[in-house]
């Protein structure tokens, strides 16, 4: 089984993409119930949605579901936001709080490790790897990690999602000039909602290698679901209508972090 996908750009933007897998080995899936078996949580069409936007920028796939290890948790299994409802490292329940394995065949901590070595451990590693290798054409990269989610989910925030979810860690995870690009490409779109470090301030990739003081820059986009897909229930249908007229601003905000990036390259090439 193949647990990632890469394609390599000149761009000084990566985007990440952990969650837009469906995956499952036929051990772990023997091991869902029904309920998991729908893969609910899954970043429904996201790697589609991006697919050419910024013809010029390397993307890492996970093609792994998040149930069989969600990348974008701390291998410690560290919580993401202490004291809030979330999913953790292997999940235990769906994004309503409802179980997804069967009575005694929950992930075991033999589980976890095993899979934090074939999977999680994998493709961090790739994803690593490509920051080193724009950082070493450009000076900086940028990670702008790909997500989705329901816009209504009340075991874990209340109310609807806004359309547009960025995350920066309250502004520690990238230049303000790159978050301040991100946030343009979002004000004043008609039909839409957005809102910067909300209920999603950037998960585990973003805050990891989120580091602007060494070059590698990060933020999240938390799409909700009901901007791309028909409803946000099975079968998860993609929109072609809808998903169409939001590449085109998708396509605008990943110009504006590109150019945002390749401005910064001048600046500091300019002081040293």
């Amino acid at each position: 089984m193949t647990v990632l996908e890469v394609k390599q750009g000149a761009s000084p933007v990566i985007l990440g993409l952990p969650h837009t897998g469906t995956d499952v080995p036929p051990a772990i899936w023997e091991r869902l119930n029904d309920n998991g078996r729908i893969l609910a949580d899954t970043d429904w069409h996201i790697h589609t949605l991006y697919a050419g936007l910024l013809p010029a920028a390397t993307t890492v796939r996970a093609t792994f579901h998040r149930y069989v290890i969600d990348a974008n948790r701390d291998p410690e299994g560290v919580s993401l936001y202490p004291g809030q409802n979330t999913t953790g490292l292997i999940p235990s329940t769906d994004f309503d709080g409802v179980p997804i394995w069967k009575e005694g065949d929950e992930p075991t901590e033999e589980d976890i490790a095993a899979r934090l070595a074939n999977f999680h451990a994998p493709y961090h590693a790739a994803l690593a790897a490509e920051i080193e290798r724009v950082k070493a054409i450009h000076g900086i990269a940028v990670v702008y990690d790909c997500h989705s989610i329901r816009s209504d989910i009340p075991f874990l925030f209340e109310g609807i999602l806004p359309d547009f979810n960025i995350g920066t860690d309250m502004g520690k995870t990238c230049d303000p000039a790159i978050e301040a690009a991100t946030v343009d490409g979002v004000l004043d779109l008609d039909g839409h909602t957005s809102i910067l470090n909300g209920r999603f301030k950037g998960g585990w990739t973003t805050r990891h290698y989120g580091k602007p003081e060494t070059g590698v820059h990060a933020i999240q986009m938390e799409l909700a679901q009901s901007t791309h897909l028909t409803t946000e229930a099975p079968p998860f249908a993609y929109d072609d209508g809808k998903a169409a007229k939001l590449r085109i601003h998708l396509k605008d905000i990943l110009t504006r972090i590109e150019t945002s990036a390749l401005t910064l390259v001048k600046q500091n090439r300019g002081t040293k």
